[in-house]
């Protein structure tokens, strides 16, 4: 058929087995298409095929509420919902965003791009038609790896006590961005092996008491015995201790399974998880075969080959020289633990991981855990290193506070992903963590300006025995620099200085000072000499550099790529009122709104973060300034 036709998911209760069977192989081969030329999450996607139609099929969205976990999956669900067109646009600038996103179409009832949400915010939902008396289902979709959460736990804990009709879908891949881990995981697994259990109460109560006279009383014995069964049958279950009820495990790419189970469950009263099995990755070889999950989110690839199409670039990338440096560390450093949740593929730790296994931690999808854990061994004199994306570290903000910077410990943290990511948009852009790490007492953070800083701020951090210190690196490749060949350590709070300029200065760091650099090299051809300054160390601030500049009253621009509510030109701002100091000061970051999706320089250039606005806004700055000397 032609899939972009489908506007609406109420044409599924019309299609048979079969004719489901042909429309998910069409969904699986367009996605494969389109996918190799716009990249984005593959395998998750193929795995749910038959799930999405099957839940399109049984319920009525956007009246019942699909809610999509994490969000990645959700591919299938936004061309069933009339987005089919767009594909062409996945996770470009202004195009389909790559997670559910409300103002794209009612039947996206829920946005998130991070794990462990959907069961809570189903609650909330459940909660609200319940008070309002409406009556309509309410579907979370989660998968196994997010699960192992804790606020997904917190969720199940209290939708088992309160006992609202919810319908959990358990979408069981064995698999999340790496492989899970966990004794939750483990649990699964010999779920999936103990075969079929499903409670259907009300069916066999009724079929039971139909048998005359004694009907009664064996349904009641019938029911201890179930219920003193079903701990053979299935192993711990888990879910029914929980107060939910369970039926599975399920063929995820069975229709007729999957359909029969979903209609067990709309019949049945309080909360039911249906455990489907699936696989990742199903219906296209390469990802199927993925063992490391390197299918979970690709970028352009061949079809044939599955090989990946990647620009041509000599440079290590940022996650790869902070592993590596941790590595060279841990050879010669037998207190060094590397921590992380479930991101050892991500920040590039297999090397790592291969010749430390006794020195890695992937905590799974736990962050909060994670800083904690990673506190508890800085009180034993360990030297925790926790990598760890920037979006995903919000989530530990209350153990940062209270466990970390509280209590002064040494933890190390390896800030992954800091700055604009691209494609995956707004959920996962990394510029709030200076404006929520740079208020917290104890708290040292700085960011490298190519890789060769890069790994000498690595040992930096892992030498430092006065607290919580964090290093800022961003997504995608360095510079190609020539690397040192041995690792030093850099005094805490010391810039450098990159340019001589008595005109006016520019206040860095990162990815930014390259921007800066360009700036100050086309101002000089204007007459304007423009002093650089890499101001690595976020936090302290080199307060002699400041004083000598602002003693002697020439303009100052900060430049971030970070949030500016709060940032680093907010602490330049503070340390010029704090010493009574009144230079004409101009900051340049991200603005106070989230940012979507699009390549890193389409974004720049939407919110004027250019070389050529550097540009103007030091020219202006020059222009107050001069008025000002005038008016004196």
């Amino acid at each position: 058929m032609d899939l972009t036709k489908m506007k609406n998911p109420k044409f599924l209760k019309e299609l048979n087995t079969e004719e489901l069977e042909i429309l998910a192989a069409e969904i699986r081969q367009f996605l494969i298409n389109k996918l190799s030329v716009t990249g984005g999450h593959l395998g998750a996607n193929l795995g749910v095929v038959e799930l999405t139609l099957a839940l399109h099929k049984q319920f009525n969205s956007p009246k019942d509420k699909l809610i999509f976990d994490v969000g990645h999956q959700s591919y299938i669900h936004k061309m069933l919902t009339g987005r089919t067109d767009q594909f062409d646009t996945l996770r470009q600038f202004k195009g389909l965003c790559g997670f559910p996103k409300m103002n794209e179409s009612e039947h996206d009832v829920w946005e998130t791009g991070h794990s462990s949400t959907s069961l809570s915010a189903a609650m909330g939902m459940a909660i609200a038609r319940d008070m309002k008396k409406e009556k309509n289902f309410v579907v979370p979709i989660i998968g196994d790896g997010a699960l192992t959460g804790g606020m997904a736990l917190e969720a199940l804990n209290h939708i088992g006590h309160e006992k609202k009709n919810l319908t959990v879908i358990l979408n069981d891949n064995e698999m999340s961005i790496a492989g899970n881990v966990g004794a939750l995981h483990n649990a699964l697994g010999r779920m999936r092996s103990a075969g079929k259990y499903n409670r259907v109460k009300d069916e066999l109560e009724v079929l039971l008491k139909r048998i005359p006279a004694v009907g009664g009383k064996i349904a009641q014995t019938a029911e201890r015995v179930k219920d003193s069964m079903k701990y053979f049958m299935v192993p711990g279950m888990l879910f029914e201790e929980f107060g939910f009820t369970y039926f599975g495990p399920v063929d995820g790419h069975d229709f007729r399974d999957l359909e029969k189970h979903i209609a067990y469950a709309k019949k049945t009263e309080g909360p039911v998880l249906i455990h489907v099995i699936t696989q990742k990755g199903k219906g296209y070889k390469p990802a199927e075969m993925d063992e490391k999950d390197k299918w979970h989110g690709v970028g352009p690839y061949k079809i044939d080959s599955g090989e990946k199409i990647k620009p041509v670039n000599t440079a290590p990338a940022w996650s790869q020289v902070v592993s590596d440096t941790l590595e060279t560390i841990a050879a010669t450093d037998d207190r060094l633990a590397v921590i992380t949740p479930a991101m050892i593929l991500g920040s590039k730790l297999e090397k790592f991981q291969e010749r430390f296994p006794e020195r890695l931690f992937d905590v799974g999808i736990a962050e909060q855990h994670a800083t904690t854990m990673s506190a508890g061994l800085a009180t034993q004199g360990m030297k925790p290193f926790l990598v760890i994306y920037s979006t995903f570290l919000q989530r530990a903000y209350d153990q940062l506070v209270h466990d970390v910077c509280r209590q002064n410990l040494n933890v190390a943290f390896g800030i992954d992903r800091a700055g604009l990511v691209g494609a995956d948009g707004e959920t996962h852009q990394g510029v709030f963590d200076i404006a929520f790490l740079r208020h917290l007492p104890n708290m040292v953070i700085m960011m490298p300006k190519d890789e060769n800083e890069c790994q000498h701020m690595v040992y930096t951090a892992t030498n430092y025995d006065s607290g919580p210190i964090a290093v800022r690196f961003p997504r995608g490749n360095g510079l190609g620099v020539p690397m040192d060949a041995s690792l030093s350590t850099i005094p805490i709070g010391k810039w450098e200085v990159l340019k001589k300029g008595a005109d006016a200065v520019i206040l860095t760091f990162g990815t930014t000072i390259e921007m800066a650099l360009a700036a100050s090299e086309n101002l000089q051809k204007q007459g304007i000499h423009v002093e650089v300054i890499n101001a690595r160390f976020i936090k302290p601030l080199d307060e002699t550099i400041l004083h000598e500049r602002m003693q002697k009253n020439i303009p100052i621009l900060t430049l971030e790529e970070a949030v500016l509510k709060g940032g680093f030109g907010s602490a330049v701002l503070e340390f010029a009122e704090e010493n009574n100091y009144h230079p004409y000061i101009k900051r340049m970051g991200i603005p106070d709104r989230y940012i979507e999706q699009g390549e890193v320089d389409q974004l720049l250039e939407e919110i004027n973060l250019t070389k050529d606005q550097i540009i103007t806004e030091i020219n202006q700055l020059l222009l107050s300034s001069n008025d000002k000397q005038k008016r004196a």
